[in-house]
């Protein structure tokens, strides 16, 4: 899928020490835009909508954060852990700067985790964007749908 100028100043800055120090894209070379589209495929074929995800993942992060940082069991069954960072981090398309922090929830049942930040939700609520694959907040498809559905 061909890339629009957008697209491409994006990825130039989801490189590692741009916006981040380990950017946004791992160990993935795809262009932007078949990332975006093998992520699209992934939540049509596991039945996920990303608003949806998205708000659980907010959620998740609202009640987190009553554990001041320690780790806290959430709907009887999650674990997790938020934790808070001096700053913000803009989006790489440059459509918003959202507050530097971090969210990690376990599920203690199947060793699933997931980690992510504001900044995560924003880019896969607004862009359908869950970090390349190898990325330390990639919110891959298969655990989010587990994770999901439990």
């Amino acid at each position: 899928m061909k890339n629009t100028q957008l697209e491409k100043d994006a990825r130039e800055r989801m490189k590692p020490g741009v916006i981040t120090a380990r950017g946004f894209l791992g160990r993935d070379e795809r262009s932007l835009a078949d990332i975006i589209q093998a992520d699209e495929e992934a939540f049509r074929r596991l039945g996920l909508e990303f608003d949806a995800v998205a708000d659980r993942l907010e959620a998740w992060k609202e009640s987190g954060t009553r554990g001041l940082g320690e780790p806290i069991t959430v709907e009887g069954r999650w674990l997790v852990r938020t934790g808070d960072a001096r700053g913000v981090l803009p989006c790489p398309w440059e459509d918003g700067v959202y507050h530097k922090n971090s969210v990690d929830v376990t599920d203690p049942r199947n060793g699933d985790l997931i980690i992510y930040s504001d900044l995560s939700v924003h880019l896969l609520r607004v862009h359908h964007f869950c970090q390349g694959l190898g990325s330390p907040f990639r919110l891959d498809p298969d655990t989010l749908a587990r994770m999901m559905k439990a």
